[in-house]
């Protein structure tokens, strides 16, 4: 996101030595346990079921939601307000498409949302980490905590080099130690600063995760309240995106190829 003025300004093995057990967990409720097997393994394992579960969520369709406001810096509505809902979908060649279906007309005037919030709504928000992306980053094991009565392995995950044009995730994640996947995320979008994107601001966030078809633990609520420090000026924003209606994608199911917008007044 940019702060708007008149103006817009401004493979495991190579983790072996990267994968620590630390016993400075950073959470009161992070328990500082051992894993009953090696972390090496648990890294393996759950990074192969990433993968699984990126896969196969390329072959469901979803509705996806996008709500973002900007408050005042106590939480105070100002009214500028942006949403779209639209049904994540494949056209009648088995591509990928977005059907919008809802998108009145943004009220934001304090900020612009920029290509990579919309990119990271897609990449990061809903981050995995697979067998196939997993050399990008360290990992640093803290300890186990419940989450919603899920047991968890807890890591750190920052990435290892930051190239120019890639985006990243840093924060921490929560591994359910019965399924080994993902089930939550926490943290924000790392980059390369540059002269293009130095005014950038992009906001820290949390996803949950839920299981689908009893098998995939599908992305299906992501969450950021953050203030944006711009130079200059501090802009706080709440952004809230859900994945619903999770459905896999089969040769007998309809599908409306378009992409038609229904334009409502912003309320």
């Amino acid at each position: 996101m940019t702060l708007k003025y008149f103006v817009i300004s401004m493979l495991f093995w190579f983790f072996h030595t990267n994968l620590l057990v630390r016993g400075d967990a950073q959470s009161l409720n992070i328990r500082n346990e051992s894993p009953p097997f090696s972390i090496e393994e648990i890294v393996k394992q759950f990074a192969a079921k990433e993968e699984e579960f990126s896969q196969a969520r390329d072959n469901y369709t979803y509705r996806q939601t996008v709500k973002i406001e900007v408050l005042t810096l106590n939480g105070g509505r100002t009214g500028q307000r942006y949403f779209t809902e639209s049904d994540i979908l494949f056209d009648n060649k088995g591509k990928r498409i977005e059907k919008v279906l809802r998108a009145p007309q943004s009220t934001l005037r304090s900020i612009q949302l920029t290509q990579e919030d919309l990119d990271d709504i897609q990449n990061i928000f809903p981050f995995v980490l697979t067998t196939s992306s997993i050399s990008k980053y360290n990992l640093h094991y803290l300890g186990k905590e419940l989450v919603d009565e899920i047991d968890t392995f807890v890591f750190d995950v920052s990435p290892r080099v930051i190239k120019k044009r890639e985006r990243y995730f840093e924060g921490k994640i929560w591994v359910d130690d019965q399924d080994l996947q993902i089930v939550k995320t926490n943290g924000k979008t790392v980059y390369r600063v540059t002269r293009h994107n130095r005014n950038q601001r992009f906001p820290k966030f949390e996803t949950y995760r839920e299981n689908i078809d009893g098998k995939y633990w599908f992305p299906t609520y992501t969450r950021a309240d953050d203030v944006l420090r711009f130079p200059g000026q501090n802009v706080r924003i709440r952004e809230i995106v859900t994945y619903k209606k999770y459905k896999r994608f089969k040769a007998d199911v309809t599908i409306t190829v378009g992409d038609e917008v229904t334009s409502e007044p912003s309320k």
